[in-house]
C-alpha cells in the first residue's frame, strides 16, 4: 500500500471538490477564498495541481482509433457529415463514431439531436 499515492489522490479529491464549491458559488476567486479562509495563491496552486491530474488521467485512457473517409483521417469522437444524396428519397447520411444514421427532412430534430449526443459520447 503506497501510503503517499493515497494521501495525495486524497489531497486532489479535496481540492476537485473545493474548485467544484467555487464554480458553483459564482463567486470570484478572490471573493471565494475570502469567504472560506484560504489564500488565493493556495487555490490557483491546486486548481493547477488537480487540473493537470486530470489531463494525465485523461491521457492514460486508451484512445479510439481515428476514422478514415475519403482518403481523409478524422479524429475519433468526430462527427462526419455528407451531402444528401441526389437520390429522391432525400436523406442525410450522418456518421458518428463508426455509426451510421440517415436523416431526412421528416427527422425530428430534437431526436436527431438527442442521437448524435449519445453517439458522440460513446468514443
Amino acid at each position: 500500500m503506497d501510503t503517499r499515492k493515497i494521501a495525495k489522490e486524497f489531497r486532489l479529491a479535496h481540492w476537485a471538490q473545493v474548485i467544484r464549491e467555487k464554480n458553483q458559488s459564482g463567486l470570484s476567486a478572490k471573493a471565494f477564498c475570502e469567504q472560506i479562509g484560504i489564500c488565493q495563491k493556495t487555490y490557483f496552486y491546486w486548481q493547477k495541481r488537480v487540473r493537470e491530474a486530470a489531463c494525465e488521467k485523461m491521457l492514460a485512457q486508451p484512445q479510439p482509433e481515428p476514422v478514415v473517409v475519403d482518403n481523409s483521417t478524422i479524429p475519433a469522437g468526430w462527427a462526419v457529415c455528407e451531402t444528401a444524396p441526389a437520390a429522391a428519397d432525400k436523406t442525410l447520411p450522418i456518421e458518428i463514431n463508426g455509426c451510421r444514421v440517415l436523416a431526412s427532412a421528416d427527422t425530428d430534430a430534437e431526436l436527431l439531436a438527442k442521437t448524435c449526443k449519445v453517439l458522440m459520447s460513446l468514443c
